[in-house]
């Protein structure tokens, strides 16, 4: 009997020893797996009240600065919108990122800013399916033959503002202005709306959006959170009532200037290789995003353009040269144009410098696809990374070429 069972019990005695080997192999190769530093704050919210509250006090930047000192200049992790977050700090984690789309990142929204944003029934949505077919739309609203039809429309909607808000007062809040102009140009470079009480009306629903995304995510009656879902549940009724009007005169806008098609139309009318069309909730939920993206990055760069060039007179007589040039070339009420448009050489280089040391975003989400690791720290598969754009910019090291194209750079503490 003895013999019987001995054969079985050295296969035993051998299956516990791999086992065993096996098991500490694997310790041993765990405890030299790092995680990035930083830590994940309070369970459910995260570092968010920490978050929120920075860009409340205007300066968003010290939530991350603060960290980086504390933890890491390449990478840290932090916990925001629910999810645990590698943060990707400086122009190499930026060009990591941007180099590892769906190889080891894809594009992922929060899911608290697209309860928000989307229908219900779509919250769960890919966000990689999502961005795949909205860029079926954009290369044709935004390539230069489409362009040329807007400059028209910009500028005589940036001088009907101007005459109507800026020239009756000695002095002006431009963020505020700012954010009424490019969101009155969004809906009628998007939607074709023209009105300005609809544009209005859309616009405080909005504004209660744009609050929530930087909102501490508690959806309890009288938050800032529960006001932006409300916000968006109103903004995307009325997208649906505007693409039902939008159907019935569909033909005769195309008939008038097949060039000068808003982007909504563009989406009712497209289809994909199979000859669908998007459905109109599909719709609403891409404009209202691409409302949220455009709004606050636009005036903010405005803004901010002003600023300097209050901050450097030097440079601002410059761009007031080229755009006097410009001016005196036109006839008088003839609208600027393509051929206008590059001649601003000068004032171009200037933007572009403003955006570049005031960055109107603070950076972009995405989603690890698999484990990968960056700076000897490993991000495992499904936790979310973001990449800080305005820290990189900013580094002492830095200078674009149109920084000395402009001939100055602009100086910020």
């Amino acid at each position: 009997m003895d013999d019987l069972f001995f054969p079985y019990f050295i296969h035993l005695v051998a299956l516990s020893i791999s086992l065993s080997l096996i098991f500490l192999v694997y310790k041993k190769k765990s405890l030299n797996i790092k995680f990035p530093p930083g830590r994940t704050g309070w369970p459910i919210i995260g570092e968010a009240w920490g978050f929120v509250m920075a860009g409340k006090r205007g300066t968003p930047e010290k939530f991350f600065n603060d960290r980086m000192k504390r933890y890491s200049t390449e990478v840290f992790q932090t916990s925001l919108f629910g999810d645990n977050m590698a943060v990707f700090c400086g122009a190499s984690g930026n060009k990591f990122l941007f180099s590892s789309e769906n190889k080891h990142v894809a594009t992922w929204w929060p899911r608290t800013i697209k309860k928000i944003i989307y229908f219900p029934e779509h919250v769960d949505n890919s966000s990689i399916e999502e961005t795949a077919a909205l860029r079926r739309f954009l290369p044709e609203f935004l390539k230069p033959e489409a362009l040329q039809h807007y400059i028209p429309i910009m500028d005589s909607m940036a001088r009907e503002h101007l005459e109507a808000d800026w020239c009756p007062h000695k002095q002006v809040r431009v963020f505020p202005l700012s954010k009424k102009y490019t969101f009155a140009l969004a809906c009628r470079l998007f939607m074709r709306i023209r009105d300005p009480d609809h544009v209005t009306r859309l616009a405080n629903q909005f504004s209660l959006v744009t609050d929530g995304l930087v909102s501490v995510p508690i959806n309890f009656p009288g938050t800032t959170y529960n006001r932006a879902i409300k916000g968006g549940k109103m903004i995307r009724e009325e997208l649906l009532a505007i693409m039902k009007r939008r159907e019935g005169e569909l033909i005769s806008d195309i008939k008038d200037d097949a060039g000068a098609i808003d982007l909504l139309t563009r989406m009712l009318i497209t289809s994909d290789d199979n000859g669908k069309t998007m459905n109109h909730k599909e719709i609403a939920n891409k404009i209202i995003g691409l409302l949220v993206a455009s709004h606050d990055t636009t005036s903010s760069s405005i803004t901010m353009v002003m600023y300097y060039l209050a901050q450097h007179p030097c440079i601002y007589q410059k761009v007031l040269k080229e755009q006097t040039e410009i001016a005196m070339s036109k006839a008088p009420g003839e609208l600027l144009n393509w051929n206008d448009v590059q001649k601003m050489k000068y004032s171009w280089c200037v933007v572009c410098e403003a955006m570049r040391f005031s960055s109107p975003a603070q950076g972009a989400f995405r989603e690890a696809i698999t484990d990968f690791f960056y700076a000897g720290f490993i991000i495992p598969k499904g936790w979310k990374t973001m990449k800080i754009l305005d820290g990189a910019h900013r580094k002492k090291n830095t200078t674009s070429c149109r920084a000395r194209a402009c001939g100055s750079v602009v100086k910020k503490e």
